[in-house]
């Protein structure tokens, strides 16, 4: 907060309640992100998947300790979705429409 706008919260005598604290971070790939995630993502966002740094990202692959497979291409490494996937422990199973919108159906009856 701005100097000049807790001078004015102060001079009206109300206080405003601090913004709430949320628990996502923007340095970690959620779970339903990497379900969005295209067949082919860069060291950064793979990293991020298993919770390490750029940084560290760079040294586990120089290492060839990264825990998925790494791809160079030219001067970048790429990682391929499906083997990020495999060393989190989430298998690729091929999902039905309709199973989709009954699992919606059965969520919707249970709120």
């Amino acid at each position: 907060m701005s100097a000049d706008a807790r001078s004015a919260q102060a001079l009206s005598g109300q206080e405003q309640p601090p913004a709430p604290r949320t628990s996502r971070r923007k340095d970690v790939v959620t779970f339903p992100e990497l379900f969005d995630l295209p067949t082919i993502v860069d060291l950064c966002t793979a990293g991020k998947a298993v919770g390490v740094s750029l940084g560290t990202a760079y040294k586990l692959v120089q290492a060839g300790r990264f825990p998925c497979p790494v791809m160079r291409l030219g001067h970048r490494y790429q990682v391929p979705t499906a083997g990020l996937m495999k060393a989190l422990g989430i298998e690729l199973v091929a999902v039905d429409p309709d199973d989709v919108a009954d699992g919606a159906a059965f969520a919707a009856r249970v709120r």
